[in-house]
Order: structure tokens, then C-alpha cells, then sequence
């Protein structure tokens, strides 16, 4: 007997239900579909709320409440996942999530109730390497601020900072997880220097990827001509990242986060870029998303910002769909996901 084959899919505007329906095909499992309502700005908006507040702080979605009663399962994307969703689900034992961050579940709850919560790990490790590299580029190269200047009616020819080639430069890495890998390995055909910064990686998976480890996190900001931040966030790392390690960069150094916002000082940062101690930085992350119109962030010449959709691909959501069915079906067989988040609390491993 199988344990589990109710699934409930909810669709958003980021990974829509087809994308489920598709990995569903044949699996045995019986899902029912439904939307997250709400445009795709006001859904991202919600979750940077839950980034720093968590999910009880927006709400419960109607609809989900309307139809978490007969699951077994969930699977989901940027949708909260509340206590009173979990009071309304009796049947419910995983929760499957298309995204490595869990800010938008009550995972302290769930675990409580003896339900498994499983991330998509390195669902997004992909599309968020790219856009460092393009970022990198977009910096060291004035891309974006020629392309600016064109399409205004000029032609500039004068940028800030150092017009300096990724080849042969040293690129360091704050975290060295599933982005450090793939980072690694796409960078691989510039020829850099790889250096990175993570107590927690192994030598082999350095060696592996031919990346040299850098034995404090001020020894990547003092070496490098490039920082890229991928640590994740924890108690431990938010704001980690300030105005000593700033004071540590060339001035012809790049300072790069497609990761959180909040593992970095911004006004430290700010303060760096805006008195051109460094030259550049290019920003996927910000405190308060979307950036206000008078935010001080936006008159700086020397930033190329992108607006948080470091992992926001085709492919990208086409592997989170695959990853999150996976986790679920995986369940449905063996009644575990030993890589479950909370997978020791629940005996799972």
C-alpha cells in the first residue's frame, strides 16, 4: 500500500500547475490543482515579506484553506504554509517545496506534527551561476550603463571602476554549496583563480571542482578581484558580510550577491560603492523588494541591480517541478524522505 496518494498542487505565477501535472504523469498519484490568486509582483512581494517575518505574518490563502483537507501532500512554491493551513490539513504528512529557502513554511509546526518538509535542493544552482557570470560581465564591462547610454540618445564612452577581464583574475566565493559547484564549472572555460570560503565544504569537493580554499572569509575580500556571495542564511551568517571585509577589497575588486540580502551590511556596502573605495558590485538582492523610487541605491553609477530573479528560468522551474514530485513519490513508496530538512527529528534517517 502506498502511503500516501493525495497530492494538492498549488500553481503560481513563477511555476505554474502544468509544471507539476507534466512530472505527475504516471506516478500513481492523485493531485488536485489549484492557483495561488494574486499577480506575480504582489506574490514575490508576499514572500520577501515571509524572508524576514515568516509565513503566519500574510495570511492564509483562501483557496488553500478551501482544499488542504483531503492532502496528503503538498507541493508548492512561493505559497505560505501557516499554522492555520496545518490545522486545516488532519491527513497532511509531506510538505514538498520548489525552493531551497523555507522562510514561507512553518516548519517548527510542521515538525511538530510529525510532517516532513523537503526543499528542491540546487533547483535554481544553475540559473543563478549564469547570472553572476552576467553580472561580472555587466560590472567589469559597463554593459548595462552603455546600453543605457544608447538607448537615451548618447554614447558614452567614460565608466567608473576598473575595465578589467575575468581571465586570469582571482574570483572568490563566500559558500561553496550546489551554485559554488555549478559557478565552478561553468567560470571554468575564463581560466580564473577559484578561491572560496566555507568551513563546512571538503576538501574533495574543492579539489574537485578546482577551487583553492581560502582559510577566513577576509582572506576572500583581501585576494580577490571578484566576491561572490552564496552563503546561506543563518543565524549565524546574517549581516556577516560588513564594513571590514569591505575595507579588505582592491579598489579595482567587484562585489557580487545573487544570494540574500541580509547576509550583507547594505550600508556598508553602500558606503564602499558610493565613496568608489571599490568598483563596482552587481545586486540580484535588497532588503526591501521592489527598491523604492528615491532608493539611494538606484543613483549609484557604479551597480548594476537586477530585479531578484537570479533563479527565475524555464529550466529552473521545469527541475523544481521535477525535484518536488520526486520527494513526494519518493514518500509515497518508501513512507521517507531521509533528506528532508527535519528528517532526524522525525526518525527518517
Amino acid at each position: 500500500m502506498p502511503h500516501l496518494k493525495t497530492v494538492l498542487v498549488v500553481g503560481d505565477k513563477f511555476i505554474p500547475t502544468q509544471s507539476y501535472a507534466t512530472c505527475l504523469e504516471g506516478t500513481g498519484l492523485e493531485p488536485r490543482y489549484i492557483d495561488w490568486a494574486g499577480e506575480k509582483a504582489e506574490q514575490h512581494a508576499l514572500q520577501t515579506v515571509m524572508e524576514h517575518e515568516g509565513p503566519n505574518s500574510v495570511g492564509t490563502p483562501v483557496e488553500m484553506l478551501e482544499n488542504i483537507a483531503e492532502a496528503e501532500a503538498i507541493a508548492f512554491h512561493f505559497a505560505p504554509v501557516t499554522r492555520e493551513l496545518l490545522d486545516a490539513a488532519p491527513r497532511l504528512k509531506l510538505i514538498s517545496v520548489a525552493r531551497t529557502g523555507v522562510e514561507n513554511v512553518d516548519v517548527e509546526e510542521a515538525t511538530r506534527r510529525g510532517i516532513g518538509v523537503v526543499q528542491a535542493l540546487g533547483r535554481n544552482a544553475g540559473a543563478v551561476a549564469e547570472l553572476q557570470i552576467g553580472l561580472m560581465l555587466a560590472e567589469a564591462r559597463n554593459i548595462a550603463r552603455a546600453d543605457a547610454s544608447v538607448k537615451s540618445g548618447a554614447w558614452r564612452k567614460d565608466f567608473p571602476g576598473a575595465r578589467i577581464e575575468i581571465h586570469g583574475r582571482t574570483v572568490g566565493m563566500v559558500g561553496f554549496g550546489h551554485v559554488g559547484r555549478i559557478f565552478s564549472e561553468r567560470i571554468s572555460g575564463f581560466r580564473p583563480r577559484l578561491l572560496a570560503f566555507d568551513p563546512y565544504a571538503s576538501d574533495d569537493a574543492l579539489a574537485s571542482s578546482g577551487v583553492e580554499r581560502a582559510e577566513t572569509l577576509d582572506d576572500v575580500f583581501r585576494e580577490s578581484d571578484f566576491v561572490l556571495v552564496q552563503a546561506r542564511l543563518t543565524p549565524e551568517t546574517e549581516r556577516f558580510v560588513g564594513a571590514a571585509q569591505f575595507a579588505l577589497m582592491k579598489p579595482n575588486a567587484y562585489f557580487i550577491n545573487v544570494s540574500r540580502s541580509r547576509l550583507v551590511d547594505y550600508d556598508a556596502l553602500y558606503a564602499a560603492l558610493a565613496e568608489g573605495r571599490i568598483s563596482g558590485a552587481g545586486l540580484d538582492v535588497f532588503d526591501e523588494e521592489p527598491l523604492a523610487v528615491d532608493d539611494r541605491f538606484r543613483a549609484l553609477d557604479n551597480v548594476t541591480i537586477t530585479t531578484h530573479f537570479g533563479g527565475d528560468t524555464e529550466d529552473t522551474n521545469a527541475m523544481s517541478a521535477r525535484l518536488v514530485v520526486e520527494a513526494i513519490a519518493e514518500f509515497a513508496e518508501t513512507g521517507r524522505v531521509p533528506r528532508a530538512l527535519n528528517a532526524r527529528e522525525l526518525g527518517w534517517r
